[in-house]
């Protein structure tokens, strides 16, 4: 699997904030899966993709160490994503163009339980970095990590100030039906190395 992670912190970044509503949509707002579970059969997103619905499930369960703030899946359709992503996955060098006709993408937004850990940029980048490093050696040849460090404002009890984790998984694949079975698997995989007891460092 390629992966690679960076940090989107300067001051004109953007922050995640949380809770969150889109302005636009009423529909659209920040649900907190966990304490609203059975919220998962509500969002679009879940119910068009099973195994973005099953990671939502697992990174908001009681023994996950994040919970999840935002998500999309989508296949990728536009010329300048799907150039960028053969570009990154060195289509035409490594991979055969042949079998990388097609693409789909995801994010997930996450924030860790921990407050402590929430609030560590130095944490975070030891996080990411070990993410990245276990995720490499995954038999995933057509499946891109990409994990961005972004500032976050949490304010479900009290304001607090931290550092969110997105985390966008794409793959290519030889038409939809197959970019979209990579990606599956990719995502499945990624989120069990989230639970993982060893990814977060001890002290």
């Amino acid at each position: 699997m390629l992966a690679d992670w960076s940090a989107e912190c300067s001051p004109d970044d953007p922050t995640l904030v949380v809770p969150w509503s889109d302005p636009d949509c009423a529909e659209r707002h920040f649900i907190d899966l966990r304490e609203n579970p059975y919220e998962l059969d509500s969002l679009p997103e879940a119910e068009r993709f099973p195994s973005l619905r099953d990671a939502l499930r697992s990174l908001n369960s009681a023994r996950s160490p994040v919970f999840t703030a935002k998500c999309d899946s989508w296949p990728v359709t536009d010329a300048d994503g799907f150039a960028r992503l053969h570009a990154e996955f060195g289509v035409g060098d490594e991979l055969d163009p042949d079998l990388a006709v097609a693409a789909h993408s995801s994010y997930i937004d996450l924030l860790w339980r921990d407050r402590s850990l929430f609030a560590s940029r130095h944490q975070h980048e030891h996080l990411a970095d070990r993410l990245t490093r276990r995720a490499v050696p995954l038999d995933l040849p057509f499946a891109l990590l990409e994990s961005v460090i972004r500032p976050a404002l949490l304010d479900l009890t009290t304001p607090q100030e931290g550092f969110a984790l997105s985390l966008y998984v794409h793959a290519l694949g030889t038409d939809a039906g197959h970019a979209e079975a990579n990606w599956s698997r990719a995502l499945d995989e990624i989120t069990l190395l989230l639970r993982s007891r060893d990814l977060v460092p001890t002290t």
